[in-house]
């Protein structure tokens, strides 16, 4: 059960309806984000993939969907969206496991299982950054809890050896996610992520891997509008990104080393 009544739900259709996602109608919903993350990793039939703090299972199902023949695991603390994840996994089909438990004290038979990739989308703010009440599970969704380096301690404790990270973060957490990296994981390639052509980038998608040892790369923004300013009603994306929101196409911009 999702202890909400469908009522407080709504069913949203992703890439184009490959996946459908029940999900709280008010707090903390999935949008763009999960599916710019899934679209990045380079995954192949039989790879076997965790997502830390999966929510209602956006990215990862929407990776199951590009990508046949993965097997998936999301690991979530709240009882409610764990509850979805799974609703949805069954709802999609999707080869997908929800554990509820928090990543950073993660069940003794999951700490026995190595994953060809690790993904997550953790909390954009720092602990008390965010004011979203915490009845509707914003707070946790957005307010970091757990530090974002034990995200990426748990992520490389789970990775097998040559396995990829995938994260995708607000820029300004940049020297925080570089620094989780250090001493765990190495060949480190940052795509930033700007609104529009001259813009600051807002996001970034981080990919290291285990025991990798190349260079850092960072790599030009990948735009997501085109045109300089919003200018009318509906969407703007650029060519790419709406082939990858819309035809599952995978994240240009990642060399992957």
């Amino acid at each position: 059960m999702s202890h909400l009544p469908d009522n407080d739900l709504t069913c949203n259709d992703f890439l184009n309806g490959r996946v459908r996602l029940w999900q709280p109608r008010s707090g903390y919903r999935a949008g763009v984000d999960p599916v710019l993350l899934a679209a990045s990793v380079p995954a192949t039939r039989g790879h076997t993939v965790l997502e830390l703090g999966c929510g209602v299972g956006a990215a990862i199902l929407c990776l199951l969907a590009r990508v046949p023949g993965l097997q998936g695991v999301g690991v979530e603390l709240q009882a409610s969206y764990a509850a979805l994840a799974r609703r949805n996994a069954a709802e999609n089909a999707a080869s997908f496991e929800v554990v509820e438990a928090d990543l950073a004290a993660l069940p003794a038979d999951l700490k026995q299982r190595q994953f060809d990739h690790v993904i997550a989308n953790p909390p954009y703010y720092r602990a008390g950054a965010h004011s979203a009440a915490a009845d509707d599970g914003r707070a946790i969704a957005l307010g970091e809890g757990t530090p974002l380096g034990v995200w990426f301690d748990t992520a490389a404790k789970r990775l097998a050896p040559r396995g990829y990270l995938h994260m995708i973060q607000k820029a300004d957490r940049l020297p925080d996610m570089l620094l989780g990296c250090t001493g765990r994981l190495g060949s480190v390639e940052v795509l930033p992520l700007a609104a529009r052509a001259g813009r600051a980038a807002e996001l970034v998608i981080l990919r290291a891997k285990k025991g990798g040892k190349a260079a850092f790369r960072l790599h030009a923004p990948l735009i997501l509008h085109a045109g300089a300013r919003h200018e009318k009603d509906g969407e703007s994306y650029t060519p790419q990104v709406s082939a990858v929101l819309r035809d599952a196409a995978a994240l240009p911009g990642l060399s992957g080393q």
